[in-house]
């Protein structure tokens, strides 16, 4: 079943998202596949009748070769498409090749448009992405991540599998109202990702999209209220991607097992 058959409200054109560290010949040969099946897609999607109120997104690529990230934006943006997405991002790069494409690309779009960042969804990208210019974000990671016991909070990601978690009586996250965080204690999610509850991962995953689209809503409110800036920098200085606590009880773990 294709994307019209499925009811989408968005629909993304054909691309070929190659992968990381391939050679500029190969890059180039896939993003001008790419183009062609952008101007084919756009010409169907104009000519039938058949998609009223549907949007259809033209999708940049180029990897990581800025001068083909320029020329596909030019080249995608020459289509009058409802939105454009920045696609072949976050499938190996680093975080500054991932800002820097990102920004690169976004300032080149339409301002008229909805920008669209695909497969990107960790909190602080969310918020590195919009301070750059994106409006829309797609990624899998909040649940994929849920399901291993990493939950996120203010103050990062924290794996809820670890024992510091088994006495703690209060929510996850105190600042959260999820229905996990509403309902359960830490402990109790604990419990359950130990006892390989299948709860355990609905309500991680649970809490995680409720805090990407709690983060998103305080986004939108400070961009009305013209304080995105500070409030950016003081979730960044504050949030931590990885559990640190966790990091560390590692590194004691290995030290002792070591002997050191």
């Amino acid at each position: 079943m294709n994307q019209v058959g499925l009811g989408a409200d968005i629909i993304m054109c054909f691309d070929q998202c190659i992968a990381y560290g391939a050679s500029e010949r190969q890059v180039r040969q896939a993003m001008e596949r790419t183009h062609r099946w952008a101007a084919q897609c756009h010409r169907v999607h104009r000519d039938s009748g058949a998609w009223p109120g549907r949007a259809l997104f033209g999708i940049v690529q180029g990897g990581t070769f800025s001068h083909l990230r320029d020329e596909s934006t030019q080249a995608i943006t020459a289509i009058p498409f409802d939105g454009y997405a920045v696609g072949g991002l976050a499938v190996g790069e680093d975080k500054e090749q991932l800002y820097g494409f990102t920004g690169q690309v976004a300032a080149q779009l339409p301002q008229d448009k909805p920008r669209y960042l695909m497969g990107v969804g960790s909190p602080e990208d969310l918020v590195e992405g919009v301070a750059r210019g994106i409006d829309m974000f797609d990624c899998a990671l909040p649940t994929r991540v849920a399901r291993n016991g990493a939950m996120f909070t203010p103050d990062g990601r924290v794996d809820v599998t670890k024992r510091r978690f088994a006495e703690q009586h209060g929510p996850v996250d105190e600042e959260c109202d999820c229905y996990a965080c509403a309902n359960y204690s830490a402990a109790y999610v604990h419990h359950l990702f130990r006892a390989k509850e299948i709860l355990g991962l609905r309500l991680a995953s649970t809490h995680n999209l409720r805090f990407v689209l709690r983060l998103m809503e305080r986004i939108r409110e400070a961009i009305l209220e013209e304080r995105f800036t500070s409030f950016s920098r003081e979730f960044l200085d504050r949030y931590r991607p990885t559990d640190e606590t966790a990091r560390q009880e590692q590194k004691l773990r290995w030290l002792q097992e070591r002997g050191t």
